[in-house]
C-alpha cells in the first residue's frame, strides 16, 4: 500500500476521533434553559454578561466543556407555579384565610440568571417553598392593614400592593412574577357569609319576584294561547256549521226541487184556471148586460116615459080645467061685480096671497129645484102612480135574472124619480104582492 494512502487513512481516523471527542464534550442549551459552565477558562466573554466571578452563562447555543477541567449544569427557565395559603388577621381583628397562586420564572437577562444560579442551581425543587414564604409574609403584612370589606371589594388593591412590596426581593433572587391571583378569602367566624346575607336575601327576593313575574307572564301567555286556541276552534266550528248548513240547504233544495216544480206547475194551472174563470165570468157579465140589463133598462125607460107622458097629460088637463075655471070666474066676477067692493077686496087679498106663494115657490125653485119638483110630483103622484101601476097590474110572475142585485136595481130606478119614488116602490110592491110574485134564479 502506498505511503500516501496510509497517511490519508490516518488523517480520516484522527478526524473521526476528534469529531467523536468533540461530540462527547459539546453541550447545547435548550430554548427554556441556561447552561452554567464553571471551571478552567469559564469566564464571561459577552459585554452584556455581568461579572460572574468564575462561571459562564450560555443560552440558545452550544459550548465545549472539557471533562475534568470544566462542569456544565442546566438552570430551567420554565414558568413555575407556587400555591399560597395564608392565615392572618385583618385590621378589624377578624381572622381570615386567603388562598392564591403566584406564577413566576427566572429572569431572561444574564444578571437574573446569574443571581438565580447562585441561589437555586442545586435547589431548583425548593424554589416554590421559598417563593411561598416571601409572598406569605408580604400578604400578611398588607392584609393586616385592610378590612374584610376592602379585601372583598378590592382584591386588585391587595394584589398590586403584594406584588410591589415583593418586587425588590424577587429581583434579588433573579426571579420575575408573571401573575399573582387571589382565589379565595374566607373566615372561620362567618363574618363574610353574614355580609353577603342581606345581598343574598335581596337577590333571592328579586329572584322570587322575577320568577313570579315569569310565572305570571307564562300563565298569561298560556291563557292567551288557550283563548286563541278556543277562538280558532270556535271559528272552525262556525265555518263547519256554515258549510254543513249550505250542504243541508243544497240537499233540501235538491230534495224539494221535484215537489216545488210540481207545486209551481199546479199553481200555474190554478192561475190559468182562475184566468179562464174570470174570462167566463166577464163573458157571463157581458151576456147579462146585453140580454137582461139593457132590455130591463129599456123597459124601465119605457115605463118612465109613459109615466111622464101621463103626468104631462094630467098637468095639461089640470091647466085646462084651471083656465076654464078662471074664465068662468071672470065671467062670474063680471056678473057679480056689483056684489060690492068688499068681495073685490077679499079677492084682491087672496090674489096677493097667491102672488106671495108663487114668489116663495119661485125662490124655493131657484134654491132647490129638485125639492120643488118633488113636491109638485108628490101632489100629483097618486094619479101618476096609478097610471104606472097599471102596467104591472097584469104581471102574474116576474123573474129577476140578476138576483138580489136586480131587485135593488129595480128599486133604485124607482127611487131615481125623486124622493117621492118611494110611493112608486111601495105601490109596485103592493101590486106584485097582490097580482103576482117575484122569483130569483138559483
Amino acid at each position: 500500500m502506498p505511503e500516501d494512502l496510509w497517511l490519508a487513512v490516518g488523517a480520516v481516523v484522527v478526524f473521526l476521533i476528534l469529531l467523536g471527542l468533540l461530540r462527547a464534550f459539546w453541550r447545547v442549551a435548550e430554548p427554556n434553559e441556561a447552561l452554567i459552565v464553571s471551571g478552567l477558562g469559564a469566564k464571561a466573554k459577552h459585554h452584556l454578561e455581568p461579572n460572574t466571578t468564575g462561571f459562564k452563562i450560555v443560552t440558545g447555543k452550544g459550548v465545549l466543556v472539557l471533562p475534568g477541567f470544566q462542569v456544565a449544569r442546566r438552570l430551567s427557565l420554565d414558568t413555575r407555579v407556587s400555591e399560597i395559603s395564608v392565615h392572618c388577621v385583618t385590621k378589624q381583628g377578624i381572622p381570615v384565610s386567603v388562598q392564591g397562586v403566584v406564577i413566576y420564572k427566572v429572569g431572561d437577562d444574564y444578571a437574573s440568571i446569574a443571581k438565580a444560579a447562585r441561589r437555586f442551581l442545586d435547589q431548583q425543587d425548593n424554589m416554590d417553598t421559598r417563593i411561598h414564604s416571601v409572598f406569605a409574609g408580604h400578604m400578611r403584612s398588607i392584609i393586616g392593614a385592610l378590612t374584610v370589606e376592602e379585601l372583598i371589594r378590592d382584591r386588585e388593591r391587595l394584589i398590586t400592593e403584594v406584588s410591589r412590596s415583593s418586587e425588590s426581593e424577587m429581583i434579588r433572587l433573579g426571579l420575575m412574577v408573571d401573575s399573582l391571583q387571589v382565589h379565595e378569602i374566607d373566615d372561620t367566624t362567618g363574618y363574610i357569609s353574614n355580609l353577603g346575607k342581606p345581598h343574598a336575601a335581596a337577590v333571592a327576593a328579586a329572584a322570587r319576584i322575577a320568577q313570579a313575574q315569569h310565572d305570571r307572564e307564562a300563565t298569561q301567555a298560556e291563557q292567551a294561547a288557550e283563548i286563541e286556541k278556543a277562538a280558532a276552534w270556535r271559528e272552525s266550528r262556525i265555518k263547519q256549521a256554515g258549510f254543513q248548513a249550505e250542504i243541508d240547504e243544497a240537499s233540501s233544495r235538491a230534495s224539494q226541487a221535484g215537489p216545488l216544480a210540481d207545486a209551481t206547475a199546479r199553481q200555474e194551472v190554478v192561475v190559468e184556471a182562475t184566468k179562464t174563470a174570470q174570462l167566463e165570468a166577464d163573458l157571463a157579465e157581458q151576456r147579462l148586460q146585453s140580454q137582461v140589463r139593457k132590455p130591463a133598462d129599456a123597459k124601465a125607460y119605457e115605463v118612465r116615459i109613459l109615466a111622464e107622458a101621463e103626468r104631462d097629460a094630467q098637468l095639461a088637463r089640470a091647466e085646462a080645467n084651471a083656465k076654464s075655471t078662471r074664465i068662468g070666474g071672470i065671467a062670474e066676477a063680471e056678473a057679480v061685480q056689483a056684489k060690492g067692493l068688499a068681495e073685490a077686496e077679499t079677492a084682491r087679498a087672496k090674489a096677493m096671497a097667491e102672488a106671495d106663494g108663487i114668489k116663495a115657490r119661485a125662490a124655493a125653485l131657484a134654491e132647490n129645484q129638485d125639492a120643488v119638483i118633488a113636491q109638485e110630483l108628490a101632489e100629483k103622484w097618486p094619479e101618476i102612480v096609478e097610471a104606472a101601476a097599471k102596467s104591472f097590474g097584469n104581471i102574474d110572475h116576474m123573474v129577476v135574472l140578476n138576483g138580489a142585485e136586480g131587485i135593488e136595481d129595480l128599486f133604485a130606478k124607482a127611487l131615481s124619480l125623486g124622493g117621492t119614488g118611494l110611493g112608486l116602490a111601495k105601490t109596485l110592491m103592493q101590486a106584485m104582492n097582490s097580482n103576482g110574485k117575484v122569483s130569483l134564479p138559483e
